[in-house]
């Protein structure tokens, strides 16, 4: 496994997904903002992880997309203990305890798990497959 392209690539889903968080709070559309924001990076996660595993899987084929997936996710996870929580959720009166037991944290950590997993089976599976007949 390459760990420093998955952490790097968890680095960047990470970025961009907290941009998109953030703009969402600015663009009211429903009237619970923080629903808002859940329901646009639950969206948002889908595309980004199935580009970040295009970008992993250039340069390796034989890491199994749960782990890959388990990096990038565990990557982004630190960045939102480190990060995310300290400035946007306790300012707001949320704390560690509160991000990380909430129903759209783990939701969209299995999402960010399965469609890793669902990239390796329909991308980098076959390949493998056809490599070994």
């Amino acid at each position: 496994m390459k760990i420093k392209r998955a952490l790097l690539i968890g680095i960047v889903i990470w970025i961009i997904a907290i941009l998109f968080y953030s703009v969402s709070y600015y663009v009211p559309i429903l009237e619970n903002k923080d629903a808002q924001a859940n329901l646009v990076l639950f969206v948002v996660v889908i595309p980004l992880v199935w580009l970040g595993c295009t970008f992993y899987y250039k340069k390796d084929l034989q890491t199994h997309g749960y782990l890959v997936g388990q990096t990038m996710l565990l990557t982004a996870v630190i960045l939102d203990a480190l990060i995310t929580v300290p400035f946007f959720i306790i300012p707001k009166g949320g704390s560690h305890f509160s991000f990380f037991t909430s129903l759209g944290f783990w939701i969209i950590a299995a999402e960010f798990l399965l469609v890793s997993v669902l990239y390796w089976y329909a991308r980098v599976y076959p390949k493998t497959k056809l490599l070994k007949n």
